[in-house]
């Protein structure tokens, strides 16, 4: 069954199921882009419930295809015998040139791609991936200070503007 073209001023709808806090805070994020993911019945019912996990989670190219690993899609309620395996690798689909930009900076020492957030958007499940380079503890501390300053201009400007 073929999809209807989008139609012009029409806004995506995008539900967020769920979002990896941790890598914000473990890596220096860089180039992001947004794929899709092949799921099974099972899974998409678990997803649209809202119950999946991307701690522990990332993305390697292996045979021209990116993979996403460590993922947890909780079984499916009311699944039967069907149901899916919560922790398989699950095929994440790119256009070739994509996969070779993304597998040419990944494959850089210290470079990984981590899974950012899952979620539907127009109906399909979507995974948003980054090109990420681990932090040093130094580089944590540094992020929090400035996080923290940040906080206390905020603070300071809304107390001035009462």
């Amino acid at each position: 069954m073929a999809r209807s073209p989008k139609k012009d001023g029409k806004d995506e709808v995008v539900k967020v199921v769920t979002r990896n806090r941790r890598a914000f805070h473990e890596y220096e994020l860089s180039d992001r882009i947004e794929c899709g993911v092949v799921l099974v019945g099972t899974e998409v019912k678990s997803l649209r419930e809202g119950h999946a996990s991307l701690e522990d989670a990332y993305a390697k190219v292996e045979g021209g295809e990116v993979w996403m690993i460590g993922s947890e899609i909780p079984e499916y309620a009311m699944g039967n015998r069907l149901n899916h395996k919560p922790k398989r690798p699950r095929k994440l689909l790119l256009h070739r040139r994509e996969i070779s930009k993304f597998a040419g900076k990944a494959s850089e020492r210290g470079f990984t791609l981590v899974p950012l957030r899952m979620y539907f958007k127009d109906g399909r499940a979507k995974v948003e991936i980054a090109i990420a380079l681990g932090k040093q503890l130094h580089d944590k501390r540094q992020a929090k200070k400035t996080a923290e300053a940040q906080r206390e201009i905020r603070r300071a400007m809304t107390d001035r503007n009462r």
